[in-house]
């Protein structure tokens, strides 16, 4: 089987599914595309995935886009006893909702600080927006640490795709350029990751 992951290794979407990947040992190609490297809009792409965005898996003639579900159905397809997804259904579920909750709670606030402080030149930058998304973010990290307080990871006691989506942005919470509150057990929630290897080389580097 040859397994192709398109999209640009900066992107926070990407990033999980390298993370998920490496967890599984799974081997696989990356190409770049996305952002500055384009080539999203090309037919070839839309045939691929409609929505123009990163990342797109191949597994021979399998196309599957949406990193979330990549994650989920890596798991399912090569590694179903693996704790990352774990096979009970209301475990499942538990992780299930904290994928989710990623996109629905913290992405809007985290892009807007990320963009505004990382893609945005200094003078063009909203900084009344900026200072109000790292407020909401804020109150999006304390509801994880009031989780973490119960068990060292989102969905338990050991890591699973629970703490996947909300990985890339927790590194960058930690180390853009801000003034950030004290937020209990977060802190060492990100020292726990940055203990796991493939986090460490693929999700740890410069934000950029």
């Amino acid at each position: 089987m040859r397994r192709i992951l398109w999209g640009r290794a900066t992107s926070s979407n990407v990033m999980k599914v390298i993370w998920t990947l490496e967890e599984l040992q799974l081997p696989y190609e990356r190409i770049d595309v996305g952002g500055s490297y384009g080539k999203t809009d090309t037919p070839e792409y839309r045939a691929m995935n409609p929505t123009g965005l990163v990342p797109t898996l191949q597994e021979d003639n399998f196309t599957l886009w949406e990193s979330n579900a990549i994650c989920r159905y890596l798991c399912h397809a090569h590694a179903p006893h693996s704790k990352l997804w774990p096979q009970d259904p209301r475990a499942r579920a538990y992780v299930d909702h904290w994928m989710d909750a990623q996109q629905t709670c913290l992405n809007r606030y985290i892009t807007t600080i990320f963009w505004g402080l990382v893609r945005t030149p200094a003078d063009k930058r909203d900084m009344a927006a900026i200072r109000q998304a790292i407020k909401d973010c804020a109150g999006v990290w304390r509801m994880v640490s009031d989780e973490l307080a119960k068990h060292p990871y989102l969905g338990g006691a050991d890591l699973t795709l629970a703490d996947v989506p909300w990985g890339p942005h927790l590194h960058r919470w930690f180390n853009m350029d801000f003034e950030r509150p004290e937020i209990p057990h977060l802190r060492a929630w990100y020292d726990r990751l940055l203990q796991r290897p493939a986090y460490k080389q693929h999700l740890g580097g410069p934000v950029v």
